[in-house]
């Protein structure tokens, strides 16, 4: 694996002492040039617990909680400059270091601009499985977003992307959504500018004590999706999107916001 890629661990309230474990097992497997961990609402004393971290890995704390969006995009847009393949992935360690490796070996081998791991995929290997609410929500959202969305993936979620420093140059500014939904709109974006997407089965754990509460979230994803369609369209220069867009006034984009040190609407659960 080469030094050229830089990670993103978003994080809010995680168990210290597994994201350490997890952070090391990323630093011996991927070999990164840094690991940046977006570390939000820290209880006290979580930063002192983080310790014997590798020399890769810095940690920069907000203060209240931004989302899992904001905080990926404030950890690529903080070391984009230098690194050429850019990777997130999920601070409980549900997707090990080896599955993260081959998400990233994806984009590194030219395969894809983005790579997006998947618990759905046929060939992924599940260890635990979420509960039986959880599974079937999730099982919904999937089947509605292959039907909203020009990508069509098995799972459109999971906690492990990567894709080139290039290709986030060109997505960043069409980025609106700060919580879970990033990914959706990351997604549908990538489509949009015609980056190849490749979906790379994973082997995953669903862990204990998640911070995404399930029917309020998967509601909120299911607007996203709307949205997200939406701006993937207005970017393909579809004339009835552009006509909806015309009467509405315009957003600034999460990079945006964030430069303008804007802070992420408050978050609920998730």
């Amino acid at each position: 694996m080469t030094r050229f890629v830089g990670i993103v661990v978003p994080a809010y309230r995680p168990d210290p002492e597994r994201l350490g474990a997890y952070l090391r097992a990323l630093d011996d497997r991927l070999d990164p040039a840094v690991i940046r961990v977006e570390l939000d609402a820290p209880e006290p004393g979580v930063r002192d617990r983080l310790a014997d971290l590798p020399e890769t890995v810095e940690v920069a704390t907000s203060d209240g909680r931004r989302g899992k969006g904001a905080a990926i995009t404030a950890g690529f847009e903080a070391i984009a400059s230098s690194v050429e393949i850019l990777a997130f992935a999920d601070a409980d360690g549900s997707t090990p270091a080896d599955s993260l490796a081959a998400v990233v070996e994806a984009v590194e081998s030219g395969t894809a601009d983005l790579a997006a791991g998947s618990r759905r995929h046929p060939d992924a290997d599940v260890a635990a499985h979420q509960t039986f609410a959880r599974r079937r929500l999730g099982d919904g959202f999937a089947w509605l977003a292959r039907r909203f969305l020009d990508e069509q993936l098995y799972d459109y979620q999971c906690g492990a992307k990567a894709l080139t420093a290039e290709a986030w140059s060109r997505i960043r500014s069409h980025l609106y959504e700060p919580r879970f939904a990033w990914d959706i709109e990351l997604v549908a974006v990538a489509g949009a500018l015609d980056y190849r997407i490749v979906e790379i089965p994973v082997r995953w754990e669903d862990r204990p004590g998640s911070t995404v509460s399930t029917v309020g979230t998967t509601l909120r994803l299911a607007r996203a999706l709307v949205t997200a369609r939406h701006r993937a369209k207005l970017l393909r220069e579809d004339r009835i999107h552009e006509l909806l867009a015309a009467r509405r006034s315009k957003e600034p984009s999460l990079v945006e916001r964030l430069a303008a040190g804007e802070a992420a609407d408050a978050v609920e659960a998730d």
